[in-house]
């Protein structure tokens, strides 16, 4: 996250009189961005896959839309992503139950809107606030602290996980197993690179061939069943021109490689 950039934003909400508002807010600073606004909870859920906001300002009723904030909030709970948005909601609920429930569902600010001081003006000040609270947090984590190699582990295997996770690689598949590992061990044997089907090989107890079937049956089924532009979104690899699928080896290379990135 850096401060030099604009702070990418997505708007969701379904009053067009505070859709403008915003916009000419916004539209006046440099130091954000719109990069898109919806009044469906369905539709800004895929926004966030597709944009990746720093932040999200979020109208909880949405009347005129499609779901509602709170349908917005639970779900974007149950996707794994490798980031987290700061979320403002703006509301005309005014409850303690209600305001302790999405709280509890990682959202940062809560503004009512009948309060005497609302205005948009306000809520993107704290946004930029926010940024800039988080990035001076994240800078002394940096600087204060080591990380161990236990540690280091678990973070490369959340992330691997979370790379099969945005592009539908199914976990009930046995070649999402194999895919795991196989990026896994290349990231912990660059040298040996080729050795990792018979690396899985011997883990396993099965055939080359046997791993490779799995795996490209863990590839297919992603590439048949998720949303294209997922697929488009996450993986960026040349893709196999005669099967319109990356094979195994493809697959499991471009990974290590984005994970190695990532590091």
């Amino acid at each position: 996250m850096s401060r030099e950039k604009p702070m990418p934003i997505l708007l969701i909400e379904d009053d067009e009189y505070e859709i403008n508002s915003f916009k000419e807010v916004i539209q006046a600073r440099d130091d954000v961005k719109l990069v898109q606004n919806t009044n469906s909870s369905y539709v800004g859920l895929e926004y966030v896959k597709k944009y990746i906001p720093e932040g999200i300002i979020l109208d909880l009723e949405l009347h005129q839309g499609e779901g509602s904030g709170l349908d917005f909030l639970e779900n974007i709970k149950r996707i794994n992503l490798d980031f987290k948005p700061l979320i403002i909601v703006i509301t005309n609920v005014f409850s303690e139950i209600i305001y302790n429930y999405i709280h509890a569902l990682g959202v940062d600010f809560i503004f009512y809107k009948k309060q005497s001081d609302y205005n948009p003006e306000i809520i993107i000040n704290s946004m930029v606030s926010l940024r800039e609270t988080l990035y001076s947090n994240k800078i002394n984590k940096i600087k204060t602290t080591t990380e161990t190699p236990i540690e280091y582990e678990e973070r490369i295997k959340e992330k691997i996980n979370s790379e099969l996770d945005l592009i539908g690689i199914s976990t009930h598949l046995k070649g999402r197993k194999y895919l795991f590992d196989a990026i896994f061990y290349l990231e912990n044997n660059d040298n040996d690179k080729e050795s990792v089907f018979y690396y899985l090989a011997n883990k396993y107890k099965v055939g080359n061939s046997s791993v490779s079937r799995a795996m490209q049956t863990a590839i297919n089924n992603a590439w048949r069943k998720s949303p294209i532009e997922d697929l488009m979104l996450h993986y960026k690899a040349r893709i196999n021109y005669e099967t319109g699928v990356p094979t195994p080896t493809e697959f499991i290379y471009y990974y290590a490689e984005k994970i190695r990135k990532f590091i």
